[in-house]
């Protein structure tokens, strides 16, 4: 490997170190194609060190009081808005993605998620203490669970680790974090400024992890017996695994696994803004979003209409040089996945029609264009699979009944829109969409006061929210004699 590759690290107890066996990776850039770093390939007993740093860091983190909890928290998102370009330079080199696109939309999100856990450090809930049985006093403490194994992915690596380690944290748990193979640079930004936090606070150096490596080092982590939970974002595939592995210690665990979201425009929708907030919510991240707006369902009496227009917005959005103002979306993530999304167009059945994009852009890099198909049928695989990429399919549907059941007719159930200026349209489909977020008349908008996560293969668990933070926490029943 190249002298010149930057040289990514570990980071345990408080310290950046290689893999023990000196193994590495190289790290390709998605817009060139071009390696430009190397990291630890971490093994067994990369895996122990950060295991026993954050097992011995853990008494004092779990009693540390919840504004001591807080204060890390906003110390760290302090540092994150001071270093911001710091930050940005980080996270768009790493997962290739526009940098003002993601200052306008990413980092400030990442802020007020870590300033929203630093609250929720300081908000436990529980049944409030009384005496339930003659002569005897029941209270309830709400406590952490132990060492986190999380697992990042590649889509949003910095957002993501935030999503793990900030209510992870602010429950007073012990994190060991092993980002994406594919996207580890960030989390040296990120073991950087929480390691100097921690040492600024006087805190011990184990409360905060990294381990990189591939998805044997994830398998470690997960199997590891010392961890009480594990967290991933990631594919199907992947969460099947895990839930798999941590059964055999019945370790805790929580999923936020793949999506395939509905979006269902009635007739009497405003087209404009269907068409805008569906282009947007599906080629945001080059549609590398498992809530991103994939599959369109729309009512037979606007179908060509809405195709036609979303087909000429579609034309419009812009990838490609990361630093123009005007780039809405960056590359693929590697070249495995340029692989997988181009072979949905490749096996598209001869019932279907492109009516925008379908094809790489350039030879450098891993850019696809943004891409709009219609004429497909409900059992056709793009409509059954998650492409995750800036693919939007269109199906025309003649009733209610059809969008329901066409809706609900896939795996997954993390995510769906609903685009009708009827407010008892609205409400009926929110109640019987089987997905875990139902937006109405917009797609893709997350807060952190409101809880994030699916039903059926998309996972089990909550992100964001006070639910999010409920989850990494264990519920104790006291009872004493009066």
């Amino acid at each position: 490997m190249s002298a010149e590759l930057r040289r990514l690290r570990n980071y345990i107890d408080g310290e950046f170190r290689d893999a023990a066996d000196g193994r590495t990776t190289e790290v390709i850039d998605p817009a060139t194609g071009e390696a430009y770093a190397t990291a630890p390939l971490s093994g067994a007993a990369d895996v122990d060190a950060a295991v026993a740093a954050a097992e011995g860091a853990f008494p004092a983190w779990r009693d540390a009081t919840p504004a001591v909890r807080q204060r890390l928290l906003l110390k760290i998102a302090d540092q994150f808005e001071a270093r911001q370009d710091e930050l940005l330079a980080v996270e768009c080199g790493d997962a290739g993605k526009p940098v003002e696109v993601t200052r306008q939309e990413e980092l400030p999100m990442m802020l007020d998620q870590l300033r929203f856990f630093a609250g929720a450090a300081r908000m436990l809930e529980g049944k409030s203490a009384g005496e339930y049985m003659d002569g005897l006093t029941s209270f309830v403490r709400r406590e952490p669970v132990g060492v986190c194994a999380q697992v990042a992915p590649w889509n949003y690596p910095l957002m993501m680790a935030v999503w793990k380690f900030a209510p992870a944290l602010a429950a007073g748990n012990t994190v060991v974090l092993k980002p994406s193979d594919t996207t580890p640079a960030s989390s040296g930004f990120l073991a950087e400024v929480i390691g100097g936090v921690l040492a600024e606070l006087d805190l011990p150096k184990g409360v905060f992890n990294i381990v990189c490596g591939d998805r044997d080092t994830g398998r470690l982590m997960v199997e590891h017996p010392v961890p009480a939970m594990a967290s991933i974002t990631g594919s199907v595939r992947a969460g099947m695994e895990v839930a798999g592995s941590a059964a055999k210690d019945v370790k805790r665990v929580h999923l936020e696994l793949g999506g395939k979201a509905p979006c269902v425009v009635f007739g009497d929708a405003d087209l404009a803004a269907a068409v805008e907030g569906i282009r947007d919510g599906g080629f945001f991240n080059a549609g590398q979003d498992c809530t991103a707006a994939t599959r369109v369902m729309v009512h037979e009496s606007v179908h060509d209409e809405f195709v036609t227009a979303l087909a000429k917005a579609a034309a419009e959005v812009r990838t490609g040089d990361l630093s123009d103002p005007d780039c809405f979306y960056g590359p693929l993530n590697n070249a495995d996945h340029l692989a997988k999304v181009s072979g949905f167009i490749e096996r598209l059945p001869a019932h279907a029609k492109v009516e925008a994009g379908g094809e790489r852009v350039g030879e450098r890099g891993y850019f696809f264009a943004p891409t709009v198909i219609s004429g497909l049928k409900q059992d056709d695989e793009i409509i059954q699979n998650e492409v995750f990429g800036p693919v939007i399919t269109v199906q025309s549907f003649s009733s209610e009944g059809e969008a329901v059941r066409w809706s609900n007719d896939v795996e997954y159930a993390l995510a769906s829109s609903v685009w009708t200026t009827d407010h008892g349209t609205a409400m009926r489909m929110s109640k019987v969409l089987d997905f875990g977020t139902v937006w109405i008349n917009t797609h893709i908008p997350l807060t952190p006061e409101m809880p994030h996560g699916g039903f059926k293969q998309s996972g089990y668990g909550k992100d964001l929210s006070a639910y999010g933070f409920d989850d990494y926490t264990r519920i104790k029943h006291v009872m004493t004699a009066l």
